[in-house]
């Protein structure tokens, strides 16, 4: 089963329609983030993680579709669909801020793991120290060897814990921090699963 986001009119980019039983199909030919694909997620969780930097809708109005479909192209962060059926609505999962910025955190130790950065995202993870003066120390010395995607991931993960009293940028920012950690990934021919890692974030429990 495949996900996909619209907004309440059931509209995506470019003010496609969907709704029940309907099919769309691209070729399949270019990039993923362009007409040649239909973009869908494997996990409902992953497609709210996602939205704020994909679809960006609003999502106290947002439709959930479970959808059936033939993907062809996956950056991890999303598929590419050469043909989506949209089935069945369903309920919009719930995710906190506070769970989002986990997700971000979470994603950049996949593919940064230098130890200030490991130490102050345990801290936070754990809850035992969110303070703005741990996150100051940490970026100052994180930042001195700033470079590449995975430092891009840890950069963005940083910035949705210190925007995490500003829920839209915390939100944000942690996608930011899993599409750069799924680059790094790909980069270093490795595999992140962010559906795992987003289902960890919501529980508090990993499930990798």
């Amino acid at each position: 089963m495949l996900y996909k986001l619209t907004d309440e009119k059931d509209h995506t980019y470019g003010g496609c329609q969907w709704g029940k039983g309907v099919t769309h199909t691209a070729d399949g030919q270019g990039e993923l983030c362009t007409e040649h694909w239909i973009h869908a997620y494997r996990d409902p969780i992953l497609a709210v993680m996602m939205n704020p930097i994909h679809g960006r809708y609003d999502l106290a109005l947002a439709h959930l579709w479970e959808c059936e479909g033939e993907g062809g192209k996956d950056d991890g962060t999303k598929l590419g669909c050469t043909t989506l059926t949209t089935v069945t609505r369903m309920e919009l999962p719930t995710v906190t801020t506070e769970q989002r910025v986990r997700f971000g955190i979470l994603c950049a130790r996949e593919v940064h793991h230098e130890a200030v950065f490991l130490a102050w995202s345990d801290a936070w993870l754990s809850g035992q120290d969110r303070s703005e003066k741990a996150a100051s120390a940490a970026w100052a010395a994180g930042a001195a060897g700033a470079a590449g995607t995975a430092w891009a991931a840890w950069a963005a993960a940083w910035a949705a814990a210190r925007a995490a009293r500003a829920a839209a940028w915390a939100a944000a920012w942690a996608a930011w921090a899993a599409a750069w950690a799924a680059r790094a990934a790909r980069a270093k021919g490795i595999t992140v699963d962010l559906v795992a890692i987003a289902h960890e974030a919501v529980s508090g429990q990993e499930v990798r």
